[in-house]
């Protein structure tokens, strides 16, 4: 390709952290939210589950019309979609008018999730696959560090109504880069072999694909680890150890500097080891973190510092599990990339979702809970590593 992959990450980079931004920034927001519309915490948090849920299964959509449509036409529907959700939330007069838009939201901003994955898989495999990826999930990273900092300061000049008015902004600015800087990787000649008929033989075959399930679901349980901290994060830090929005915002930057930073070691590392043995090896490591930050607190050393560092070794693990997982997944299936990036996204968000359910149904308002319920998902990773890729050859991916 022409474009550069320096261009090519910052593009798809800022694509794929539009639906993630309405996350991020929108968690300082959580307790004035319930305060304002007199909402309990339970109930605010299902605004973040009524995001997911959509954000997940309409995954399943996109990718088969990006494959049908070529990749920028189902971006341009779903960031529309999604800035007009956006503008919905902003003026919603109660809860549940809120968690109406959200799921709208969620329906719009899955579109980033899919696409962007089944570009990097047009243009390249492997190694430098991985390196893309991982590139791409630097300037991704936006989201979770300076999202909720953004938050933070939008909240405190233009309370939370302002988080949504901000996000339309900034699909706004998506889909100037949409029309404006990306090319079209899926040819004509691909498009016109793709249907509906060729979507559903292609999720029987993924479906039927074990390596291609392995994979998705360890990188899955990986994802539900970190989702599991956002969703119950907010109540911890901020009501459980009384930070400030703006406290919680650097707190929580902080973890996700470690799992973006370490990420951009993946290319480097796969090339040197195989992406193989770099995925099983950090799997085990965030487990074993996860597992040893719960005995830790067990023992009565909850305080928020001892979190905050075993947090930020785990996710820098995690930085390691989530672009080998997604590269390796995709690797054998290029002809159908963007269903395989659906399926995958959607496989991946139902099981963070489900953990997220679980997670909450066992929180106290400590810290304990939260943190058992990270570790339990990079248990589950780790067992699931042990059990299928552990014990079987798994083809190395070639560089190109």
């Amino acid at each position: 390709m022409k474009t550069s992959f320096l261009r090519y990450a910052i593009i798809l980079g800022l694509l794929s952290a539009i639906g993630p931004f309405a996350i991020d920034m929108y968690l300082p927001a959580l307790p004035s939210i319930g305060k304002d519309l007199a909402a309990e915490n339970g109930v605010v948090q299902l605004s973040l589950l009524f995001f997911f849920i959509p954000f997940a299964v309409f995954q399943l959509l996109y990718g088969p019309l990006s494959d049908m449509w070529g990749r920028k036409a189902p971006l341009y529907l779903g960031i529309g979609l999604f800035a007009v959700a956006s503008i919905g939330a902003a003026t919603a007069s109660n809860i549940e008018t809120l968690i109406a838009f959200r799921f709208l939201q969620g329906i719009g901003g899955a579109a980033g999730m899919v696409v962007p994955r089944a570009v990097v898989r047009d243009m390249h495999t492997g190694v430098q696959a991985a390196r893309l990826m991982s590139l791409l999930m630097l300037v991704f990273s936006i989201s979770p560090i300076l999202a909720p900092l953004t938050g933070s300061a939008v909240i405190t000049f233009y309370g939370w109504r302002g988080v949504f008015w901000a996000v339309t902004i900034a699909a706004a600015i998506g889909l100037i880069l949409l029309s404006t800087q990306l090319e079209e990787t899926r040819t004509k000649a691909d498009r016109s072999q793709s249907g509906l008929r060729s979507a559903m033989a292609a999720y029987r075959l993924l479906l039927g694909d074990r390596n291609f399930l392995t994979l998705t679901f360890i990188g899955g349980l990986g994802i539900s680890g970190f989702l599991v901290y956002l969703a119950n994060s907010p109540f911890v830090l901020i009501d459980h150890y009384g930070l400030t929005p703006t406290q919680y915002s650097f707190a929580f930057s902080i973890n996700a500097v470690s799992f973006f930073a370490v990420s951009q070691l993946t290319g480097w590392l796969g090339e040197r080891f195989g992406l193989v043995r770099v995925m099983r090896v950090a799997v085990t490591a965030f487990a074993f973190t996860m597992a040893a930050l719960v005995v830790v607190m067990s023992l009565g050393f909850s305080q928020l510092p001892v979190m905050v560092v075993f947090l930020f070794i785990g996710y820098g693990f995690l930085g390691l599990v989530i672009p080998t997982t997604a590269v390796l997944a995709l690797e054998d299936h290029g002809k159908i990339a963007g269903t395989a990036s659906a399926l995958m996204g959607t496989l991946q968000f139902v099981t963070a979702a489900i953990a997220m359910v679980i997670a909450s149904l066992f929180f106290d308002g400590t810290a304990l809970p939260m943190a058992a319920g990270i570790a339990l998902c990079a248990v589950a990773a780790f067992l699931l590593t042990q059990a299928t890729i552990a014990r079987r050859p798994v083809a190395e991916v070639a560089a190109e």
